[in-house]
């Protein structure tokens, strides 16, 4: 015994040096992405957050600002219509409502004025021909409504710029009409259904839609979150609908939303942070394979927050900031990504 016990430890010892050594020479090194954000914490405010999460955890935090943390809540601007449009598609998932509905069927205002033709997918995917005359400041324009019938009701009786289908133009009005199909199908307030369908199973505890001034939530625009719950969510959209074991949409409505439905059509407004992306549901494609298939996915708030999965690298990631900054050039979430992959690996 004690001769095997001689032979055998020496060979353990070797191995596990090995294994050290080999941990050692692939151990990441964020310096650079710490450097980056330190150089640009100006830009974004002097208050942020970044995460990246892969294989099962947390591979990067940073915080930077007194008291602003990854637990800490804040306004997150367009990266609602992420969240929006996934509850939307947890009711396609229900068979509640299909992408090719008429929003009119719900809605019926909507025929009085001659947009009885849009669908629900059009909505999803900014291609409703209402919001064609806007640009950043009718984004930033919302009056206050007490409802979001109220605001379906507004919308239905906004001039159309073009049919629905027939050209891309960022804005509100398609989320917002979503949403209050969704709160007809399910008779539950928008709010309610988030915390249903989304928030509570994630475990979003610092994420709703509430509006703190009263009167209808902003579906497209105003909820408020933390940079640790939104990184719930993005995990669940990089694990194909699945958290913590539980699913929460299907492969099937992960896989629509990551489609661009309507290629190739004139671009009447894009905000300048998502210039050159193209549009899936309720989220950018930020990046493509050589098939044409999704492999960046986004939803930057346009105003600072930014929230990424990259499919092909496994990850997903966050910059999360204190408050809305104006609009800004993509070139620093660019640069952020460029480090984070050097540490992540290769397209696999």
């Amino acid at each position: 015994m004690s001769l095997k016990r001689s032979q055998t430890c020496p060979k353990f010892s070797l191995g596990l040096l090995f294994l050290l050594l080999l941990q050692t020479v692939h151990a990441q090194d964020f310096s650079p992405v710490d450097q980056l954000l330190e150089k640009n914490k100006k830009l974004l405010g002097n208050n942020i957050v970044a995460l990246v999460w892969k294989d099962g955890k947390l591979i990067y935090k940073k915080e930077i600002g007194q008291d602003f943390v990854a637990k800490t809540q804040a306004p997150i601007a367009s990266c609602s219509k992420w969240l929006t449009a996934a509850v939307i598609m947890t009711l396609v998932d229900e068979g509640k409502l299909s992408l090719d509905d008429r929003v009119s069927k719900y809605i019926p205002v909507l025929e009085k004025y001659m947009k009885s033709y849009i669908t629900i997918r059009e909505c999803l995917s900014h291609t409703t021909g209402i919001d064609g005359k806007g640009g950043l400041g009718r984004l930033l324009e919302r009056r206050k409504f007490e409802s979001l019938q109220d605001e379906a009701n507004a919308i239905a009786a906004k001039e159309i710029s073009n049919n629905p289908g027939k050209e891309f133009a960022y804005g509100p009005s398609g989320l917002n009409l979503a949403a209050r199909v969704a709160e007809i199908v399910s008779k539950k307030s928008f709010d309610r259904l988030v915390q249903e369908k989304i928030t509570r199973p994630l475990k979003m505890r610092a994420t709703n839609f509430t509006n703190d001034n009263g009167g209808a939530p902003n579906p497209s625009g105003g909820a408020v979150s933390s940079a640790l719950d939104y990184m719930n969510f993005l995990i669940m959209m990089l694990n194909k609908g699945v958290f913590e074991g539980k699913r929460i949409l299907s492969e099937a409505s992960i896989a629509e939303m990551q489609k661009n439905h309507f290629p190739g059509l004139p671009v009447k407004y894009t905000p300048k942070a998502a210039e050159g992306f193209e549009y899936g549901l309720g989220e950018w494609i930020q990046e493509k394979d050589a098939n044409g298939n999704a492999t960046v996915l986004s939803s930057p708030g346009l105003f600072g927050t930014w929230p990424y999965i990259d499919k092909c690298r496994n990850y997903a990631a966050i910059i999360f900031v204190k408050t809305i900054l104006g609009e800004q050039k993509k070139d620093f979430y660019l640069q952020f990504k460029e480090a984070v992959d050097e540490q992540v690996g290769v397209c696999k």
